[in-house]
């Protein structure tokens, strides 16, 4: 721990207004967020981004986290989060309760922290899964933008039977 949260890593996270436990929270929702490595810092700095304009950090995992915490079912597989389970309530729940839940979702790796204190510089707040580029995400600037990324998804989603 004390090798790893080096000199360096704890002056990026002080840069960013975060302790190495807050980076480690982000960092598990990131690493839950996206499979994709080469993706991490893009998701981190959109979920910087939200903190930063004191947004809700809306962040899809934690409501999965939320889901199988309260049911006390780790095990089960969720494809899909409903409007629904934006409403559970749990300080994990980030559509519910401001800023970074109480503590980490997962045990993230050493790309996800990184990429939380390297994240990418853009202007990006919002993100859905891309149906052309499966595995990663279509950023956006604005709701519409957003809404319209979501649209395409949710289409998707409805075609193929995901539930």
């Amino acid at each position: 721990y004390l090798r790893f949260w080096n000199t360096e890593r704890k002056d990026k996270a002080k840069s960013l207004g975060l302790s190495p436990a807050e980076v480690s929270i982000l960092a598990s929702i990131v690493q839950k967020e996206t499979a994709k490595e080469d993706e991490r810092p893009k998701v981190a700095g959109a979920y910087l981004n939200r903190l930063n304009q004191d947004m809700l950090l809306q962040a899809d995992p934690t409501v999965v986290f939320t889901k199988k915490m309260l049911t006390n079912d780790f095990n089960q597989i969720i494809k899909r989060v409903y409007l629904k389970d934006l409403k559970l309530d749990s300080p994990y729940n980030t559509y519910l309760y401001k800023g970074l839940p109480p503590g980490a979702i997962a045990m993230p790796d050493v790309s996800s922290i990184d990429a939380v204190l390297n994240p990418e510089k853009h202007n990006y707040i919002y993100y859905c899964a891309s149906v052309e580029k499966m595995g990663y995400h279509e950023f956006a600037e604005n709701l519409e933008q957003h809404n319209v990324n979501r649209e395409k998804y949710t289409s998707w989603l409805n075609k193929n039977k995901i539930e």
